[in-house]
Protein backbone atom coordinates (compact mmCIF):
# COMPACT_ATOMS: atom_id res chain seq x y z
CA UNK A 1 0.00 0.00 0.00
CA UNK A 2 0.93 3.30 -0.97
CA UNK A 3 0.23 6.50 1.84
CA UNK A 4 1.21 9.78 0.49
CA UNK A 5 3.86 8.29 -1.65
CA UNK A 6 5.37 6.01 1.23
CA UNK A 7 5.30 2.41 0.73
CA UNK A 8 3.80 0.71 3.57
CA UNK A 9 4.86 -3.04 3.36
CA UNK A 10 2.93 -4.24 6.55
CA UNK A 11 -0.62 -2.52 5.53
CA UNK A 12 -2.04 -5.41 2.72
CA UNK A 13 -5.94 -3.84 3.16
CA UNK A 14 -7.82 -0.57 4.72
CA UNK A 15 -11.22 -2.70 4.88
CA UNK A 16 -11.11 -4.81 8.23
CA UNK A 17 -14.70 -5.62 7.65
CA UNK A 18 -15.05 -8.84 5.22
CA UNK A 19 -18.93 -9.12 5.81
CA UNK A 20 -22.07 -7.24 6.36
CA UNK A 21 -23.55 -7.57 9.25
CA UNK A 22 -27.24 -7.62 8.14
CA UNK A 23 -26.99 -9.91 5.01
CA UNK A 24 -23.64 -11.75 5.86
CA UNK A 25 -22.34 -10.81 2.28
CA UNK A 26 -19.54 -9.53 1.12
CA UNK A 27 -18.29 -6.03 1.40
CA UNK A 28 -16.57 -4.52 -1.66
CA UNK A 29 -14.99 -1.18 -0.83
CA UNK A 30 -15.79 1.37 2.27
CA UNK A 31 -17.95 -0.50 4.46
CA UNK A 32 -21.33 1.90 6.48
CA UNK A 33 -20.33 1.97 10.05
CA UNK A 34 -23.12 2.19 12.68
CA UNK A 35 -22.11 3.00 16.83
CA UNK A 36 -24.64 2.60 19.17
CA UNK A 37 -23.83 4.88 21.91
CA UNK A 38 -23.71 3.91 25.57
CA UNK A 39 -26.82 2.96 27.76
CA UNK A 40 -25.13 5.43 30.93
CA UNK A 41 -22.07 7.68 30.84
CA UNK A 42 -20.82 5.81 33.99
CA UNK A 43 -18.89 8.07 36.71
CA UNK A 44 -16.22 5.68 36.96
CA UNK A 45 -14.45 2.57 35.43
CA UNK A 46 -16.82 -0.23 34.85
CA UNK A 47 -14.87 -3.89 36.26
CA UNK A 48 -13.40 -6.32 34.24
CA UNK A 49 -16.31 -8.60 35.36
CA UNK A 50 -19.07 -6.93 34.62
CA UNK A 51 -20.31 -7.31 31.04
CA UNK A 52 -22.00 -4.41 29.05
CA UNK A 53 -25.95 -4.61 28.00
CA UNK A 54 -25.24 -3.45 24.92
CA UNK A 55 -22.15 -3.83 22.24
CA UNK A 56 -21.44 -0.39 21.27
CA UNK A 57 -19.87 -1.67 17.98
CA UNK A 58 -18.97 -0.54 15.06
CA UNK A 59 -20.97 -2.67 12.95
CA UNK A 60 -20.34 -2.20 9.53
CA UNK A 61 -22.84 -3.03 6.42
CA UNK A 62 -23.50 -2.38 3.23
CA UNK A 63 -24.72 0.95 2.60
CA UNK A 64 -28.53 0.16 2.09
CA UNK A 65 -30.35 1.03 5.75
CA UNK A 66 -32.64 -1.86 5.42
CA UNK A 67 -29.26 -4.05 5.93
CA UNK A 68 -28.82 -2.33 9.07
CA UNK A 69 -33.01 -2.88 9.99
CA UNK A 70 -32.81 -6.50 9.42
CA UNK A 71 -30.02 -7.04 11.60
CA UNK A 72 -31.88 -5.05 14.16
CA UNK A 73 -34.74 -7.18 13.94
CA UNK A 74 -32.57 -10.53 13.88
CA UNK A 75 -31.38 -8.99 17.45
CA UNK A 76 -35.43 -8.34 18.55
CA UNK A 77 -34.71 -4.60 18.76
CA UNK A 78 -36.86 -1.73 17.56
CA UNK A 79 -36.35 1.24 15.38
CA UNK A 80 -37.78 4.99 15.72
CA UNK A 81 -39.53 5.80 12.80
CA UNK A 82 -38.93 9.31 13.58
CA UNK A 83 -35.75 8.93 12.79
CA UNK A 84 -33.08 7.35 10.40
CA UNK A 85 -30.51 4.77 10.28
CA UNK A 86 -27.31 7.17 11.26
CA UNK A 87 -23.65 6.28 12.01
CA UNK A 88 -24.85 7.22 15.99
CA UNK A 89 -27.80 4.95 17.20
CA UNK A 90 -29.33 5.83 20.84
CA UNK A 91 -30.69 3.05 22.59
CA UNK A 92 -34.15 3.57 24.27
CA UNK A 93 -34.95 0.85 26.84
CA UNK A 94 -38.19 0.07 26.29
CA UNK A 95 -41.06 -1.61 28.36
CA UNK A 96 -40.54 -5.47 28.99
CA UNK A 97 -36.95 -5.63 29.32
CA UNK A 98 -36.55 -4.90 25.27
CA UNK A 99 -33.97 -1.82 23.22
CA UNK A 100 -35.18 0.42 20.66
CA UNK A 101 -32.39 2.56 18.53
CA UNK A 102 -32.85 5.74 17.64
CA UNK A 103 -31.20 8.65 15.56
CA UNK A 104 -31.91 11.00 18.59
CA UNK A 105 -32.43 13.98 15.84
CA UNK A 106 -36.09 14.61 16.56
CA UNK A 107 -37.36 16.23 19.36
CA UNK A 108 -40.87 14.38 19.48
CA UNK A 109 -41.70 11.51 21.25
CA UNK A 110 -40.48 8.34 20.09
CA UNK A 111 -42.52 6.30 17.62
CA UNK A 112 -40.81 2.77 17.84
CA UNK A 113 -42.20 -0.29 15.45
CA UNK A 114 -40.37 -3.52 14.87
CA UNK A 115 -37.05 -3.07 12.66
Amino acid sequence: MDLMGVRINTIVSDNVAIRCAGCNELIHGTPWRVNVLDIVAPESAAPWTSEAAINPGPFQFHPDPDHVRSWMARRGWFFCRRGEVREIMRPVPLPGERWGLCDGLHRDQHEFVPA
